[in-house]
């Protein structure tokens, strides 16, 4: 099938949905995947208006991600500004090559500043340049210098150790690490070294897209207490649409839904909203089979425990 098939296949499902029931699933979801602006990248909306849109629609929370820098130390002033409307805001930081790669510095002030999230490198990724020759999604409105591409492991396979210097950063702090867009292979060395290092909250983004996940890789990553966050633009009404919508069930079915969540991934021109994305995700949800408490579970509870919003 086609990716507008895909698209044809997601409308067709969300026609269905209770739109009541869409509203109330929405009170309280969590967002950790908002690419809202200012960012070189063609974005629709910035974070201000993110966080008005979320408030409007009852969510918790979000948490913004720039491939480029990190809104935490932001948060304050936003706070200061926006927090009348009740939605928590969070940061987080991508070791991509604009805050030095694998710099346990930049890791170290950000967490320091607010910091809930660091990303593995995701568009500087060496894994994310070969599988985008050619076909870059991540493109800025400028021209930035061309990146190098970064990998956690040396030549045998080893995990660095300004990586491990990362990882008792992140452990010491309690923050959120995720794989970013590494490749599997790099992602096992890391989280066996994160676990041992003492690191609680492992997150996989997107498992399947540019990670080369199987389901069985899922399962054994939900095993070891990893979240695995579906990205709701790859299978709603989006550009970005590339897997019809009975994937999103089996990829969490793989993972189970304790250990899966669902972030919109969304802020780019020419695409859903966040918010919109988010009520699309549960619209597929629901036509998928999921009960109410099971999306709950996946669009709020899992990615608030992330956060330590219930502590």
């Amino acid at each position: 099938m086609t990716k507008t098939s895909f698209r044809d296949e997601a409308r067709e499902i969300m026609a269905g949905a209770d739109e009541a029931l869409v509203d109330e699933l929405m009170q309280g979801a969590v967002d950790l995947h908002v690419h809202s602006g200012p960012s070189t990248m063609p974005r629709q909306l910035d974070h201000f208006q993110a966080v008005e849109q979320a408030a409007q629609a009852g969510m918790r929370a979000v948490l913004f991600k720039d491939h480029h820098y990190s809104v935490a130390p932001f948060i304050p002033i936003m706070d200061r500004v926006l927090g009348h409307h009740g939605v928590k805001m969070f940061g987080g930081l991508v070791l991509n090559n604009a805050p030095g790669g694998l710099n346990p510095y930049a890791v170290d002030f950000n967490v320091k500043s607010g910091a809930k999230l660091i990303w593995m490198p995701t568009a500087h990724a060496a894994n994310h340049i070969r599988n985008t020759h050619r076909k870059a999604r991540l493109a800025s409105t400028v021209q930035l210098k061309k990146p190098y591409g970064i990998t956690v492991v040396d030549a045998n396979g080893q995990l660095l150790d300004v990586v491990k210097e990362i990882l008792d950063i992140i452990a010491e702090h309690d923050v959120i690490l995720s794989s970013g867009h590494l490749h599997i292979a790099e992602v096992w060395p890391l989280f066996d070294e994160a676990k041992r290092r003492g690191v609680g909250k492992l997150l996989v983004n997107h498992p399947s897209y540019g990670l080369h996940c199987t389901y069985d890789d899922m399962a054994e990553l939900a095993g070891m207490g990893a979240v695995l966050e579906q990205s709701a633009c790859l299978y709603v009404d989006s550009r970005f649409n590339v897997y019809p919508p009975q994937e999103l069930k089996r990829q969490i079915d793989a993972a189970g839904v304790d250990n899966s969540s669902i972030g919109s991934d969304l802020g780019q021109v020419d695409n859903p909203s966040p918010v919109e994305g988010m009520r699309q995700a549960i619209k597929l949800c629901l036509g998928l089979g999921y009960s109410p408490d099971e999306i709950r579970k996946l669009v709020g509870t899992n990615s608030a425990r992330l956060l330590g919003l219930d502590q």
